[in-house]
């Protein structure tokens, strides 16, 4: 595959920013799509060039590191991680467009690489439970409905990539944050802390400088974990409970 790619380069978190042209005519269909960047940057260090900086981790879609705006779409054209995609989602491109998340909150601090730790001041403002629960319970000792266990489950699996911040024309992250919420609301041990939670973590969120939620819907769709939508409605029900309360 021939293709030019055209990258955000940006030397620090105060420096201007521009995109920056390569022409790649070795591209295998087959590579994935940190594993194409990672032969970018071998053929640029062999240059004597500055690589292209980007994050990256376990590689298997489950840390969420990976997360970057490829030709405008956070994660890229499929519903999947950046790690996880592959090149020949590609075939017939011309050009890829790759910049960072966009969002206030989350500033560039090199090339693709953004500051996501917003996200986990969020999750320190609530998003666990801290009650003493003693030693590991046996199996089953508590019972769970299982339709509150799959809604849990079903939250669970956000990895905190920020594609949702990132799609949204406000930069919210309510998916995410509606998620955490979700996941500790449903389970009997996240409930001594339910409404102390999402207003704490709701406070962090604004204060981190995510906008509001004006249900586009567009973070469900970017979501590589396909987090429902109605996380937020979630969200802002156990919000009202709480303002009912006076936390």
């Amino acid at each position: 595959m021939k293709i030019t790619l055209r990258i955000w380069r940006q030397a620090g978190k105060d420096a201007p920013g521009r995109l920056v042209s390569y022409q790649r005519d070795d591209v295998s269909p087959d590579m994935s799509f940190l594993e194409m960047l990672d032969v970018l940057n071998e053929d640029l260090i062999a240059k004597g060039e500055e690589p292209v900086e980007f994050d990256s981790d376990c590689r298997e879609g489950i840390c969420g590191m990976c997360g970057l705006v490829i030709n405008g779409e956070p994660h890229g054209p499929q519903v999947t991680t950046t790690c996880q995609l592959h090149m020949r989602s590609f075939e017939g491109c011309d050009s890829i467009t790759i910049e960072p998340l966009r969002a206030d909150a989350f500033p560039v601090l090199r090339d693709l690489v953004v500051d996501r730790s917003p996200l986990d001041r969020i999750i320190q403002a609530g998003g666990y439970v801290s009650v003493n629960t003693g030693s590991a319970p046996e199996a089953h000792s508590q019972l769970v409905p299982k339709v509150h266990a799959d809604r849990a489950f079903d939250a669970a699996v956000c990895i905190g990539c920020g594609a949702c911040a990132a799609a949204c024309p406000n930069a919210s992250a309510m998916l995410f944050l509606g998620a955490k919420v979700t996941h500790l609301g449903e389970l009997p041990q996240g409930q001594p802390e339910r409404d102390a939670r999402v207003v704490n973590m709701l406070n962090q969120h604004d204060e981190e400088g995510f906008g509001g939620c004006t249900n586009v819907g567009a973070c469900a769709t970017a979501c590589p974990k396909e987090i429902p939508l109605d996380v937020i409605s979630q969200l802002n029900k156990d919000l009202r409970h709480s303002l009912v309360k006076g936390l």
